[in-house]
């Protein structure tokens, strides 16, 4: 399994993505999630030049995060509890997965002590699976207007996971619904509320959230290989 090639070919898939999407070049950002992935094959993406990593677990990425350069930047994909908040506070550029207000509460609390901003998005379980988190497509708003009130988490955008399926058509609903939602707050315009980033698509399905808007991918297996 060779690693440097896997990251060109889905860094070309995700062009391809683009171009036929009508969309910029540069308009989507790779994480590389490295659950499961040993110090040495997360290098081989370093040596590539490729510097997003996403890590889904807490404990993983505190043992990772002395062990390769400064210049990562980190993101936190996965589900967050409170009582883990106070490890990643220094680590992590953006936490993808705000769910719930004592989680808000939490990092609020955190980075007051900081003195600084943590860059946040909602997760959103559009297609209400109960085996994932997030808050419901009607219950995004009212949340977001809720939490937009602590003055250290900084709203930034929206994340969903689909459900897994054979044919990643199948959930292109998901990803146009959600779409909808991101569009529909940012034309709200709610004070301290920036929608920015649109975090969708992982290995199977990534090509069709571009398609319908994503412009944060979520990819670890399609480059490293089944773990």
């Amino acid at each position: 399994m060779d690693i440097a090639s896997n990251l060109k070919h889905i860094k070309e898939e995700i062009a391809a993505s683009l171009i036929k999407s009508n969309r910029a070049s540069n308009d989507v950002t790779l994480v590389v999630v490295t659950k499961n992935r040993d110090i040495s094959e997360i290098k081989e993406i370093l040596n590539e030049g490729h510097f997003i990593l996403g890590e889904n677990r807490v404990q993983e990425l505190k043992e990772k995060y002395d062990k390769l350069p400064q210049e990562v930047e980190w993101h936190l994909i996965g589900h967050l509890q409170r009582n883990k908040v106070k490890y990643i506070t220094e680590k992590v550029r953006l936490i993808h997965s705000l769910e719930n207000y004592s989680l808000a509460q939490e990092i609020n609390k955190r980075m007051d002590s900081l003195n600084k901003p943590m860059d946040c998005l909602i997760q959103v379980n559009v297609a209400q699976e109960k085996s994932k988190f997030g808050l419901k497509v009607e219950e995004t708003i009212p949340f977001i207007k809720e939490v937009s009130l602590f003055p250290w988490v900084k709203i930034k955008g929206l994340m969903t996971i689909a459900p897994e399926v054979d044919d990643p058509e199948e959930v292109r609903p998901i990803f146009r619904e959600m779409f909808k939602l991101f569009t529909s707050i940012k034309e709200a315009r709610i004070p301290s509320v920036e929608m920015k980033f649109l975090s969708m698509g992982m290995t199977n399905d990534y090509k069709v959230a571009i398609e319908e808007g994503a412009n944060i991918v979520r990819i670890g297996s399609a480059i490293f290989g089944p773990r």
